[in-house]
């Protein structure tokens, strides 16, 4: 699909120059072009799209990763920090604290442009559009970097945890003063944007709808939020279910990625990736190119095979482990790599040339951020935790998640799931322990730690098992550290020739540090 990435240096200059962490506090744009025309905004929001995200960081953080000791190399020091949950200072790579700050505000910085453009032009309705995707993009941002840099959201201590600075309008003074807020406040801010930018989204406005917020990628992102934006009251699981049933419609199983289909066919891993983030995919809701070395890390390399998801988690805790469904059926054929880190390959390298003589250049991903397989899981989970749980239509939508991810039939077929077999499962499965000391006594279930408590066993069971199909379908795309940061699950990483680390359920580093150029410039760093 991507041959060539294209970067949108055009547009950028019209946003904050973020050339590093202390130009975001202390330099003004002064020298950005005018924006006074319906087709400059439209152009522009090509650059409100966040070019970076923490896929690197959140896996190797994850217990999807382990240490396959010193004998082998990685290529960037935030791969050992991430994993052994230090603070990332020498690291300013672009997928980085430093890179995620500077690139997720530029984007933005971008939304915030066009908005001031769209207010200065009178809003008119021929930009509704326009100023909805602003509107989504920049809450989109800002959700990216709460999960990074603030603790999971939890209604009883929100309104005293750190948030971070949410950006309404361009800066126009040198060296403004920012504050963090709180995480309450911050989940707030993102609400508000994305309510009032959801109902004005029109696909109608652009060529190729995927690489925007579309109508169904828009709400694919209200039904994420609302599932993470716990409330006491526990109505925002009916808010998941209406986002995503305007995702899914009546019938999700039609819109879901069929992975032998779409990709049983092909043995050429680059065309599997090309494949896999195709705008000709249904399930492929938004597709966004960002910088990022990750396919090279996680994939089938001969490089950067200290931490990885080796056989031993592959086996006991990921892909190829126990489960209520009958294990090996789903994605086991499409395993490559080696034996330090195997992988379900989706993510290829595209890489950029600015000197070919000399080879240098940078290096791309294109991801798929919402998808409706995802969608139908967080569809699943709201479903057991609303105030009136309905697990006859969980287990429906699980076994439409399994139909759509089962592989060519050589290692069999998904069993079809009832909540007796769940349940059953589960119960008989022993908790992983903490710290592990054994690899061989890893497991699928872990102690979960939500903000919320199960009203019993046969939910808290089934919460497990939703958790297991979301580590498989999002395995290789960081989503599983924020599960990890949901449920308050604590997790063991193993160190060669050492005892291992663990990540206790409140342990403050679940929240990555800010940027050292942040914290000098004067803004409050997490706590350790």
């Amino acid at each position: 699909m991507m041959k060539n990435i294209k970067t949108y240096s055009a547009a950028l200059l019209m946003a904050w120059a973020f050339a590093s962490c202390s130009d975001f506090l202390d330099t003004v744009p002064d020298n950005r072009a005018e924006i006074d025309t319906e087709s400059k905004v439209t152009s522009l929001l090509v650059s409100a799209y966040p070019n970076y995200y923490p896929i690197m960081m959140f896996e190797q953080a994850s217990d999807n990763t382990a240490d396959n000791g010193e004998m082998y190399g990685f290529e960037f020091q935030q791969e050992q920090d991430a994993y052994l949950w230090s603070d990332i200072k020498t690291d300013t790579s672009q997928d980085s604290p430093q890179g995620m700050w500077n690139g997720l505000y530029m984007a933005i910085a971008s939304a915030n442009h066009a908005l001031q453009a769209i207010e200065q032009m009178g809003n008119p309705a021929s930009l509704n559009a326009q100023k909805g995707e602003a509107l989504l993009c920049r809450a989109y941002a800002h959700f990216v970097l709460a999960n990074i840099f603030c603790e999971a959201y939890d209604p009883a201590t929100a309104a005293e945890k750190l948030g971070i600075p949410y950006a309404t309008k361009p800066e126009t003074e040198v060296a403004p003063e920012y504050t963090r807020g709180t995480l309450e406040e911050t989940y707030q801010h993102i609400e508000a944007d994305l309510l009032e930018g959801l109902p004005l989204i029109n696909d109608n406005l652009y060529s190729v709808p995927k690489y925007h917020f579309n109508k169904k990628a828009a709400n694919a992102f209200a039904a994420r939020f609302y599932l993470f934006y716990v409330k006491e009251d526990k109505s925002n699981y009916e808010k998941v279910l209406e986002y995503g049933k305007a995702v899914l419609g009546t019938n999700p199983a039609r819109s879901l990625r069929q992975l032998q289909a779409d990709l049983g066919s092909i043995t050429d891993l680059d065309e599997r990736g090309d494949a896999y983030i195709s705008a000709s995919v249904d399930a492929n809701l938004l597709i966004t190119p960002i910088y990022s070395s990750w396919p090279y890390i996680y994939g089938p390399y001969n490089m950067a095979k200290r931490y990885g998801m080796n056989r031993t988690v592959t086996t006991y805790e990921t892909l190829w482990a126990d489960a209520p469904w009958n294990s090996n059926t789903l994605f086991y054929a499409f395993l490559n790599g080696v034996e330090q880190k195997l992988s379900f390959f989706k993510y290829r390298m595209y890489f950029e040339y600015t000197d070919k003589v000399n080879g240098i250049g940078w290096r791309h991903a294109v991801i798929v951020p919402f998808s409706t397989n995802e969608t139908l899981l967080c569809c699943i989970e709201a479903n057991i935790l609303k105030a009136q749980p309905d697990y006859a239509t969980a287990v429906e939508y699980m076994n439409e998640w399994l139909d759509a991810s089962k592989g060519d039939g050589r290692y069999g077929y998904p069993e079809t799931l009832t909540e007796d077999k769940i349940v059953d499962f589960y119960e008989s499965v022993g908790y992983t322990p903490i710290p592990v000391t054994d690899e061989t006594k890893r497991t699928v279930k872990k102690h979960l730690n939500p903000c919320f408590s199960f009203v019993n066993k046969k939910q808290e069971n089934m919460i497990h098992c939703v958790l297991q199909m979301r580590r498989i379908e999002t395995i290789h795309d960081g989503s599983r550290w924020m599960d990890v940061k949901r449920y308050g699950i604590e997790i063991t990483h193993n160190r060669d020739g050492m005892d291992p680390i663990v990540l206790t359920k409140d342990d403050p580093r679940r929240a990555f540090q800010l940027p050292q150029d942040v914290i000098e410039a004067g803004l409050e760093a997490n706590p350790r």
